[in-house]
């Protein structure tokens, strides 16, 4: 699959989805590319379309409501956050196949750490043993997708006590750094991700 990778760095929410909004209006009107953003957001809590707002039970940072599925979930510095856009149709794939390949992505990133991570029967997203590391929201319009991911790597975990994180009560959260016990380069996790990536949907 021929995709572009783009490095956002530090972005703002706002920024990061007029990106996307771009790319997917580009693809529709077959005028653009499939595009990987690769960033970290500023301190950022997201509601899912149909998330409970009662779910943020204190907010300490910026709020914004989406278009994406799932619930509530916070972005942050030390965060790898990943936003997909690509033509469905295009590639043969449908939604369920497209979610599949994107945990099946976390896993194999977690995996070049020597992080043991899986899937959850009934719940999106990748877990360490009950600890939730990784979290998906995605939105699919005219096949392509917009929203994506977002892996705990160096993430301060302490925002997390302000949510209920993905809707879902007692849920653990936890990071790389924690389950490492240290940091981890940013850089060589975007390395791992765009490798893995371009074998998944070659």
């Amino acid at each position: 699959m021929d995709f572009l990778v783009k490095d956002l760095g530090l972005c703002d929410y706002n920024k990061a989805l007029l990106n996307q909004n771009n790319t997917k209006t580009d693809l529709v009107n077959n005028s653009g590319k499939d595009t990987l953003f690769l960033l970290e957001h500023n301190h950022t809590y997201t509601l899912g379309k149909n998330a409970n707002p009662n779910n943020v039970l204190s907010q300490n940072c910026e709020l914004f409501q989406t278009d994406r599925g799932g619930d509530v979930t916070y972005h942050g510095p030390g965060q790898l956050v990943g936003y997909p856009i690509i033509h469905l149709k295009k590639m043969g794939l449908g939604i369920k196949s497209y979610v599949s390949k994107i945990e099946i992505l976390l896993i194999r990133i977690l995996n070049d750490y020597n992080i043991v991570a899986s899937t959850k029967e009934g719940l999106t997203g990748v877990w360490v043993d009950d600890r939730k590391i990784a979290s998906i929201g995605i939105r699919v319009s005219q096949w392509v997708t917009t929203h994506g991911f977002s892996l705990n790597v160096n993430t301060d975990m302490s925002y997390f006590s302000n949510i209920i994180s993905c809707g879902i009560d007692n849920v653990a959260m936890t990071s790389m750094e924690q389950e490492l016990e240290g940091k981890i380069s940013m850089d060589d996790i975007k390395e791992s991700t765009i490798v893995h990536f371009n074998q998944l949907f070659k």
